[in-house]
């Protein structure tokens, strides 16, 4: 395994499992734009407070910009603090319940 692939690029915590992220979802035309390389906790967390329709009308198409938003910023303050096999529970914010 690549050193780069158990390393969160959101979080920037180490030891982790990744997974791919599209930063343009693919139903916006993400298939062949650029990834990333996140934890399942902060993959999830993304998920489960904006749509892909949000994720797109924000902005939030890049690390960086997904990184300065203050929702995630609270919860990448948090989850850095979590052992790297943590995967903890969460559930969908209403915001997405209602617009699914």
């Amino acid at each position: 395994m690549d050193p780069s692939e158990d390393r969160c690029e959101c979080c920037g915590r180490s030891g982790v499992e990744t997974t791919i992220h599209h930063l343009t979802p693919k139903e916006y035309g993400g298939v062949k734009l650029p990834t990333a390389l996140l934890c399942i906790p902060c993959h999830r967390h993304i998920h489960h407070l904006f749509t892909n329709k949000q994720l797109i009308d924000l902005e939030l198409t890049t690390i960086s910009a997904l990184q300065l938003n203050p929702a995630m910023q609270s919860f990448i303050r948090w989850i850095r603090k979590t052992p790297p096999g943590t995967i903890p529970k969460s559930r969908k914010s209403r915001n997405v319940r209602r617009r699914r």
